[in-house]
């Protein structure tokens, strides 16, 4: 078996500039968004991303996320030159992303545009449920929003990820599900004139 083209060790970026900043955690491209997974070590942030890459999404940074200020004021990440590529998982060892999923797998850098928080089982009560566990991350003083995750047993992770992707672009666009429901529920309400 041959082996998997090995990616160059340089630098990161064109500029060659330092990052700004550094973040624990795996930075994806998912549904074409820029995605930060953030947890505490052993949430399955990792492992999260593996089942995302085996779904055709794409690794960036796993473990260290490097954070640039680009010329339009977006965040940007990248990885760092030496662990482009890798992925580390729990049981597993240190995967080759590309050697696993093909050269399209792994990217060199994307802007951020939305953070998962891989919260600890937390309780969710009504307004939670109606509205998600919504916030914002604050990346080099840029207000990124970011939506928790609770683990449980039985969740299938790397759907809710691609899901809260797919509602960001439509909150993007103007829709809220949850402003649709509330609307539909209140003309419900309201005496009908005769």
């Amino acid at each position: 078996m041959a082996r998997p083209r090995r990616a160059p060790v340089g630098p990161a970026t064109p500029s060659n500039a330092r990052p700004e900043a550094t973040a624990h955690g795996v930075f994806v491209r998912v549904e074409g968004l820029g995605v930060f997974l953030r947890g505490a070590s052993g949430a399955g942030k990792s492992e999260l991303a593996l089942e995302l890459l085996s779904r055709g999404h794409q690794l960036i940074a796993d473990d260290i996320v490097e954070w640039r200020r680009g010329a339009d004021e977006r965040v940007q990440g990248t990885c760092p030159p030496l662990l482009t590529g890798f992925i580390e998982v729990r049981g597993l060892g240190i995967l080759n992303a590309r050697a696993l999923y093909g050269e399209n797998a792994v990217i060199a850098a994307a802007a951020l545009d939305l953070v998962i928080d891989l919260g600890q089982g937390a309780h969710t009560g009504t307004e939670e449920r109606l509205r998600g566990i919504r916030s914002v991350h604050a990346v080099l003083g840029v207000e990124v929003p970011e939506i928790s995750l609770p683990r449980r047993v039985g969740h299938n992770l790397a759907v809710l990820v691609e899901a809260a992707c797919r509602d960001h672009r439509l909150r993007l666009a103007g829709y809220r599900a949850d402003e649709d429901l509330a609307q539909r529920q209140q003309e419900l309400l309201m005496p009908r004139k005769t």
